[in-house]
């Protein structure tokens, strides 16, 4: 990850991210409206209530988060980039081991999503 892209998505369907090239990667950026900061503050403190979560790295633009799956124990990792310039915060949700999610990181992204549009409204 650099300061503008975050780690790209590996062949294996269990990631998915909003700056995937692949279709079957790809995932829609979160999109604010309003000062960017204030959006990447709620999303770090929605991802820090979610069950199973474990902060890495918190910064004004960067959030590297864990979660543990809760049957089977497999940690993901959870990014997100806050880009001010297109009012959007890039995610990227991937298993560390295996080759198959079952989509459980593209529905996490999506939960998250849903968890932020009704913070807003």
């Amino acid at each position: 990850m650099n300061s503008k892209t975050l780690a790209p998505c590996p062949d294996s369907p269990n990631c998915v991210s909003s700056q995937a090239q692949s279709g079957t990667h790809f995932v829609e950026p979160l999109v604010y409206t309003g000062p960017g900061r204030v959006a990447f503050a709620k999303l770090k403190e929605t991802i820090a209530n979610l069950p199973g979560t474990r902060i890495i790295q918190s910064g004004d633009s960067y959030l590297h988060a864990e979660f543990r799956t809760r049957w089977l124990k497999f940690t993901d990792d959870f990014e997100a980039l806050l880009d001010e310039r297109q009012s959007v915060i890039q995610i990227r949700s991937a298993s560390r081991v295996g080759y198959w999610d079952l989509g459980t990181n593209r529905k996490r992204v999506e939960s998250i999503r849903a968890l932020m549009r009704s913070r807003v409204e």
